[in-house]
């Protein structure tokens, strides 16, 4: 059995504590699409024609990059280090102050200066959105009967791609229809402090852990490798993370650029087609880690990663004619891109994880993910578009979807489906 705080659940199905576990799940994705929202909302701002906050601040496009990357890597230094700590000190204690930091920061984004103080900010907001990846998805698996820790990170993890890629462009837009970008900030970061309140009424302290059934934090972080998925899931989603960003930096420009380097689409068209990405991360961080509960996780991860190769490659082959053509390729490729992040991020990582360490294990994933391949791989993207054009980062990231391929080729299954942990 295995017990949280306020109610029982049990391995076996009996006295399980669906209401706590659906509370959870419903709060864990709110928050992460807050998270999305916060994240990835600056680049709108800066860039839209109807905000002046690129010329009030002096920012370059390579400033926004900058910031981008500062914030991933804050995020993911953060994810692990603060994963640990909540192993050791409890949920509470790190996913309230994180869900409350994180917004504020967004409101302090709206009262900002200057380039300097604009980048603290930013780094401060990844170090408080790491930990709630991390934390994240212990609470949630923690929360979960195993049958549907697949589903439960998948609607928990999908809400970053709905908010932040889909919603967030939508949401930004129109408020700066008749707000100035200070107050966009402001009010994007408000509903994280509710979310902060609620938290704080609803998150229990696991009093075991939830698969291995012993206590929490009893685990060595050195021992947190004994399993052959903690040393393959973290190079594996270095591959996932490495395409969606690659995508997210690259994409505008090559969709925008004359024809010769990239498509020549104009500003309005090439932005209806990046709804692609947004549309297509979500639906695919929800339902492919919901049929990796099913078919296992493993066979999940293998096809979703040989599937946004191809779609990606294919993407890069067609031309500017039929803007639905591109919009599908570009779906299929984010679908199961970050379906293949979600999968790793979650379950997996949450399956590999020894006794007391789940949060620890799911934010040393998450960093390798986000420092490597949310911080390096678009560098070197960029450095080989300079070199062989736009269409060569493209290319660079279909290949490392498909390395990711070969690297989950070593993966273990752990899908309790499939081996017998129902």
């Amino acid at each position: 059995m295995q017990t949280t705080t306020g109610g029982t659940t049990q391995a076996d199905g009996k006295a399980w504590d669906s209401s706590y576990e659906w509370k959870i799940i419903t709060l864990l994705a709110i928050t992460f699409g807050l998270v999305g929202l916060d994240r990835f909302i600056l680049p709108v701002i800066m860039q839209s024609p109807n905000s002046t906050m690129a010329a009030d601040l002096g920012l370059t496009p390579a400033d926004g990059g900058a910031m981008a990357g500062y914030l991933g890597m804050a995020w993911g230094v953060s994810a692990f280090v603060m994963g640990y700590l909540a192993d050791k000190l409890g949920r509470r204690t790190v996913l309230i102050p994180a869900i409350l930091v994180f917004s504020l920061m967004s409101v302090f984004s709206g009262l900002a200066g200057s380039v300097f103080a604009l980048v603290v900010v930013r780094v401060i907001m990844g170090i408080a959105e790491g930990p709630v990846a991390s934390t994240g998805v212990a609470v949630a698996v923690e929360a979960s009967k195993p049958s549907r820790r697949g589903l439960n990170n998948g609607i928990f993890q999908c809400m970053v791609s709905l908010f932040g890629l889909a919603l967030g462009p939508i949401i930004a837009t129109r408020l700066l229809d008749s707000h100035s970008w200070h107050t966009v900030f402001m009010l994007v970061g408000i509903p994280g402090l509710v979310m902060a309140v609620m938290a704080w009424l609803v998150v229990r302290e696991p009093v075991k852990a939830a698969i291995t059934d012993q206590n929490p934090g009893s685990g060595s972080l050195l021992g947190m490798f004994g399993h052959r998925n903690a040393k393959v899931a973290p190079l594996a989603l270095i591959c996932a993370m490495g395409g969606i960003f690659v995508i997210a930096a690259m994409l505008t420009a090559y969709l925008t650029a004359p024809i010769g380097a990239g498509l020549g689409l104009d500003p309005i068209t090439a932005g209806n087609v990046f709804s692609a990405v947004g549309v297509g991360g979500a639906i695919g961080q929800f339902a492919i880690p919901a049929l990796s509960d099913h078919i296992g996780r493993k066979i999940s991860t293998l096809g979703s990663y040989i599937l946004a190769s191809i779609a990606l490659y294919f993407f890069t082959q067609a031309g500017p004619e039929n803007t639905t053509s591109l919009w599908i390729l570009l779906f299929f490729a984010s679908m199961f891109n970050f379906a293949a992040l979600a999968i790793l991020a979650g379950p997996v990582a949450a399956e590999a994880a020894p006794p007391g360490m789940l949060a620890s294990m799911a934010g040393f994933v998450i960093f390798a993910g986000e420092f490597v391949g949310g911080g390096i791989s678009p560098i070197i993207a960029s450095h080989l578009a300079g070199i062989y054009g736009l269409k060569a980062a493209l290319y660079f990231a279909s290949c490392g979807l498909a390395l990711g391929f070969v690297v989950s080729l070593f993966l273990k299954e752990t899908a309790p489906s499939k081996t017998g942990g129902l």
